[in-house]
């Protein structure tokens, strides 16, 4: 099959919600999609996913993946779509991370809010004799995790808790999240595709206060983090320096911009 044979009609249909070098990108994840499963009948597949696609569904939700730091990564509807602000977190994380080995060698690290898990994998990749814990709420979207991890070869200490109302039993070197952050005055913000198909357990606080967990984060980092350890938080844009005023009394605080210029990580030393 050659590219354009389907291209003309797949692009049509999408026209009032993609633009054709949109529509152009998706095709070809398709494409390649459909030829590494060996789909037999593309016609019939690619009327599948324009519906799909024309109810605003996802197209990683689609692909049942998306990439994410160079590597692929299982998603569905129990988990959020990774984020490029996220592998920005990462980026930080492991620059970080790399000097405090030179003076730790067995870190320890827990991830709050794990979902599809891809920090923590992501991490153990890079830092393979690092014991690493994941915490979430949703055992849908654990179970999501540990088939990446599986799929990884990683090994995470998956912790199915409401953190909200856990109570940690270890020390770390590391605490990093990227927890729900959007506040539920913001829910008329957020896009009807993102709030449909994305879980809102995810997404949003589960209380009028959107800063919630970063207290609650706060307060483990003080008690539970080693002394030189290491925090990083992917935050709510708007809510920048109220977030960092609850790490104020940390030995390092410091709010970070992502590449678009917003306020978007929060991370330190205790």
């Amino acid at each position: 099959m050659q590219f354009q044979d389907y291209f003309p009609s797949f692009s049509e249909a999408l026209a009032t919600i993609y633009s054709k070098e949109e529509s152009r990108i998706l095709y070809r994840y398709f494409l390649e999609d459909f030829k590494e499963r060996k789909v037999e009948n593309l016609a019939l597949e690619f009327e599948k996913v324009t519906e799909e696609l024309k109810k605003g569904k996802p197209y990683q939700q689609i692909l049942g993946y998306t990439e994410f730091y160079g590597n692929r990564f299982f998603v569905d509807e129990n988990v959020l779509i990774p984020r490029p602000e996220t592998e920005e977190l990462l980026e930080l994380a492991i620059s970080k991370i790399k000097n405090l080995k030179s003076k730790i060698q067995n870190l320890k690290l827990l991830d709050v809010g794990t979902g599809s898990g891809i920090i923590p994998i992501t991490l153990k990749k890079h830092f393979p004799d690092t014991e690493i814990s994941a915490i979430d709420i949703s055992e849908k979207a654990l179970k999501i995790a540990q088939k990446n991890a599986t799929f990884h070869k990683t090994r995470i200490n998956f912790i199915q808790s409401d953190y909200l109302n856990t109570d940690l039993t270890e020390k770390y070197d590391v605490i990093i999240s990227n927890p729900p952050y959007i506040g539920i005055d913001e829910n008329t913000e957020i896009e009807d595709s993102v709030k449909g198909f994305e879980p809102n357990i995810a997404l949003f606080s589960p209380t009028s206060d959107a800063l919630i967990f970063y207290r609650k984060i706060a307060k483990d980092c003080e008690n539970h983090l080693n002394e030189n350890g290491l925090f990083f938080l992917e935050i709510n844009q708007k809510l920048g320096k109220e977030t960092l005023e609850l790490f104020r009394n940390f030995s390092e605080s410091e709010l970070v911009k992502d590449l678009s210029g917003n306020d978007r990580f929060v991370m330190g030393r205790k």
